[in-house]
């Protein structure tokens, strides 16, 4: 019998998912473990292996194709199998000669909310996708067949009408939203209603940094940022104040051993986290080797799911667009996000003088389910420490 292999469940939460590249055609052998196709979620292009040896007797999804989670992708079929076997091994499409009323629609959920609120009769299309399957596009192009019975969709007719009439008279462009715009959306708009934020705001003279990075570059050969030099202190700083290592859940404190940041990368999508596991045992060439590769691949969407997972802390720096502070929102289940800004020379007071210095401005976003404000005061002092003290935290 052949094997229908489905869409993978790879992003937490997801519905569906796309795919962007097969890497098998028809015909090819596959053993357990070779990938078999990119599968592209809301932040990231993963490659999906194969769990069963066999034979690709038919793909049911071209390049670009959304499916369900679930839903069939591809067929692997035995030696001797053929496309009878493959049609019986597949679900079976609504029949040709029944009542339009009365077949079985194939059509994911997400279709049918859709349908619903269109005003679309489900069963008087004939779907695209594989074995007739209903998909988003076939509504997308569609005017609305209304449902037996059904009011006419008059009002969500004449506020889209109105809409794009707004837009054309305007001279104005509507951009349809990406999964990852809505993802980003959808996950901040819950943090902000859901986690109790507090924020701390902490100066760092970095002269001493700054001169400590630049002696580094003119030999090393891996080239270090400031924000390596903020990765780093941050881990320290877990270190020196391990009770903040922690993040929330229902049944209680998660404590951390390990200290796991995210770093925010800005891509043509918008903002991903991939996760830099392990900070504080990392040298600092190290950090900046694997948050380099980490921000390359995000802007590429060629992160494995595993990198967008975890983590206690995100550091997010604006600096280099001139940006003196802010304040972020926090990346659940996560317990606090640094917000860094640029580094500016101005006057500061050290023992009764007055002086000039460069100072980092930074603020911490903290869960206050999780950690209290002075609990979230020490860690940060920790942090400013670190950040005006380098040379110690790297030998």
């Amino acid at each position: 019998m052949p094997t229908v292999v489905r869409m993978p469940s790879v992003l937490a939460g997801a519905t569906e998912a796309a795919i962007a590249n097969w890497l098998v055609a028809p015909g090819d052998k596959v053993t357990v473990g070779q990938p078999l196709a990119e599968i592209e979620t809301e932040k990231a292009l993963v490659e999906y292996a194969a769990e069963e040896s066999g034979v690709i007797g038919r793909l049911l999804l071209s390049v670009g194709d959304t499916a369900e989670i679930g839903a069939p992708i591809l067929v692997l079929v035995a030696n001797g199998e053929t496309n009878a076997d493959i049609d019986t091994a597949l679900p079976v499409p609504p029949s040709a000669g029944a009542p339009p009323s009365q077949s079985r629609v194939f059509a994911s959920p997400i279709v049918r909310k859709l349908a619903v609120e269109r005003g679309i009769n489900l069963t008087a299309i004939s779907g695209t996708g594989p074995n007739g399957r209903i998909v988003r596009r076939d509504l997308d192009r569609l005017v609305a067949t209304p449902l037996p019975g059904a009011p006419p969709p008059t009002r969500v007719t004449v506020e889209d009408k109105q809409e794009a009439a707004l837009v054309r008279d305007n001279g104005l462009d509507l951009v349809k939203h990406t999964p990852m715009r809505r993802a980003i959306a959808r996950r901040l708009t819950e943090s902000k209603a859901t986690v109790p934020h507090f924020y701390l705001v902490t100066e760092c003279v970095v002269d001493e940094l700054l001169a400590l990075r630049a002696r580094i570059n003119e030999t090393a050969p891996v080239k270090v940022s400031v924000n390596d030099f903020v990765l780093m202190a941050a881990a320290a700083a877990f270190g020196d104040v391990p009770e903040a290592n922690v993040t929330w859940s229902d049944e209680g404190l998660v404590t951390h051993a390990n200290v796991d940041l995210s770093i925010a990368v800005a891509t043509d999508g918008g903002l991903v986290t991939p996760v830099l596991r392990g900070v504080h045992a990392m040298r600092l060439s190290g950090i900046a080797r694997a948050s380099a590769d980490l921000a390359r691949r995000a802007r590429d969407r060629r992160l494995l799911q595993r990198e967008l997972e975890g983590g206690v802390c995100t550091v997010s720096n604006l600096g280099m667009y001139g940006t003196l502070e802010f304040s972020a929102i926090i990346n659940p289940p996560q317990s606090g996000i640094l917000a860094v800004g640029a580094a500016k020379q101005q006057p500061v007071v050290s023992d009764g003088a007055v002086t000039v210095a460069t100072v980092l401005r930074c603020t911490l976003s903290v869960d206050h389910r999780a950690i209290d404000g002075a609990l979230a005061a020490r860690w940060l002092a920790a942090f400013t420490a670190r950040m005006e003290h380098p040379l110690g935290t790297i030998i």
